[in-house]
C-alpha cells in the first residue's frame, strides 16, 4: 500500500495542518518502517510536498524510515488571480498556482523545487507526471512531435539524476495508459503508475494485456485513483471533473453508479471494497496508491483488499455490463 497525498494539497476542500498531520500520523502508525507516500508538485501547487515534509518532521519520522514517490512536471509559480489556473474547482485555498514544465531543464527545475518543499525528506522514486495531458495540449501534429521530444528530454534529465545517485528509481504517472505504453518503447522504466484507467468502471482488454506484459518484464505497476476521483464511492467528481446530472455523459455515469451501488448492497459489499479488490487482483499490479481524507480511513484502506467477494457478485456485475 502506498499512501496518496493529494488530500495534503487541499483536494476538493480546505483542511487544517493539524488534520493533515493526523492523517500522516495514522499512516506512520499503520505501516511503521514499511512506509511509502506518493506526492506531486501538482497537488495543491506544491502544498502536498510542503505539508508532507512538515508533518513527517513534526512526527519525528527519520528520513531513512520513509520512501517517497514524487511525480514531476508541475512547477509552483505565484498566484496572479483569485484562484489557480490549473484544474479549476479542484484545489481549494491555494496561495500559489502551478504550470506544467516538461523538458530537460523543466523537469530538473521541478525536481529541485520539490526537494526544497520536502525539507528534510527526499524522493528516491521520481516520474514524469501527466505526459498525456502535456501531449493533449498540442496545437497540431508538429507541436505534438515536439512535445513528445520534450518528454524524452525530461527522461534524459531523470536518467542523469539517477546516474549521479540523486534518485534511485524512474517511472511514469499518467491517466492515459496508451501514452505510458508509447513512452515505454523509448524509455527504460523502473515502475509505472496508472491513474483512473484501471478501475472497476474504467478498463479495457488492451490495458489488461499491457499490464500483463509489464508484469512479465518485472516492471511494478502501481494502480492509483481506483475510485475515479472519488466518484465510485459517492463523490461529485469523476476523474476530477464535476458531474453534471443534466449532461448526457453525467447522467449515464450516475445511472451506472446507481446500479453498481445496488449490486454492492445486495451482496453486503462496500463500493470501495469492490473497487480495491478488483484493482488489486489484476496480474501485474504490485501496489495500490490510496488517498485518505480522514485519519480513520487509513486503516480502512489497508483492510479493503482483504475482503472476500463471492463469484456471484462479479458475475452479476458482468451480466449488467458494468465491468
Amino acid at each position: 500500500m502506498i499512501f496518496g497525498t493529494s488530500c495534503l494539497g487541499n483536494l476538493y476542500k480546505r483542511t487544517s495542518f493539524e488534520h493533515k498531520k493526523e492523517i500522516v500520523a495514522a499512516c506512520v502508525k499503520a505501516m511503521g518502517n514499511d512506509l511509502m507516500f506518493d506526492t506531486a508538485g501538482k497537488y495543491g501547487a506544491g502544498m502536498s510536498l510542503e505539508n508532507l515534509g512538515a508533518c513527517l518532521k513534526e512526527l519525528k519520522v527519520a528520513p531513512e524510515d520513509v520512501r517517497i514517490s514524487n511525480k514531476l512536471g508541475w512547477l509552483r509559480i505565484p498566484l496572479s488571480g483569485k484562484e489557480p489556473a490549473f484544474e479549476k474547482g479542484v484545489w481549494c485555498g491555494l496561495e500559489y498556482d502551478a504550470v506544467q514544465k516538461i523538458s530537460y531543464e523543466g523537469i530538473l527545475e521541478c525536481f529541485y523545487q520539490a526537494e526544497r518543499l520536502l525539507g528534510d525528506y527526499h524522493a528516491d522514486y521520481v516520474s514524469v507526471h501527466d505526459p498525456d495531458e502535456y501531449l493533449n495540449a498540442a496545437d497540431g501534429p508538429n507541436d505534438y512531435v515536439k512535445r513528445f521530444h520534450d518528454i524524452l528530454a525530461a527522461y534524459e534529465a531523470l536518467g542523469d539524476l539517477k546516474k549521479n545517485g540523486l534518485v534511485k528509481h524512474i517511472g511514469i504517472g499518467a491517466r492515459d495508459w496508451r501514452i505510458i505504453q508509447m513512452v515505454s518503447l523509448f524509455v527504460k522504466l523502473d515502475y509505472v503508475m496508472i491513474a483512473n484507467s484501471l478501475t472497476i468502471h474504467s478498463h479495457s482488454a488492451e490495458l489488461f494485456d499491457f499490464v500483463r506484459q509489464l508484469g512479465d518484464q518485472n516492471i511494478p505497476v502501481i494502480n492509483s485513483a481506483i475510485f475515479n476521483g472519488g466518484f465510485l464511492t459517492g463523490g461529485e467528481f469523476y476523474n476530477y471533473q464535476k458531474i453534471d446530472a443534466e449532461d448526457e455523459q453525467g447522467a449515464a455515469l450516475l445511472l451506472w453508479r446507481k446500479s453498481f451501488f445496488s449490486i454492492c448492497n445486495k451482496y453486503n459489499i462496500l463500493p470501495e471494497e469492490a473497487c480495491a479488490v478488483f484493482s488489486r487482483q489484476i496480474y501485474g499490479i504490485r501496489s495500490l496508491a490510496l488517498n485518505a481524507t480522514k485519519p480513520e480511513k487509513v486503516i480502512t484502506n489497508l483492510q479493503l483488499v482483504n475482503k472476500k467477494i463471492h463469484r456471484e457478485f462479479w458475475a452479476e456485475i458482468s451480466a449488467l455490463q458494468l465491468s
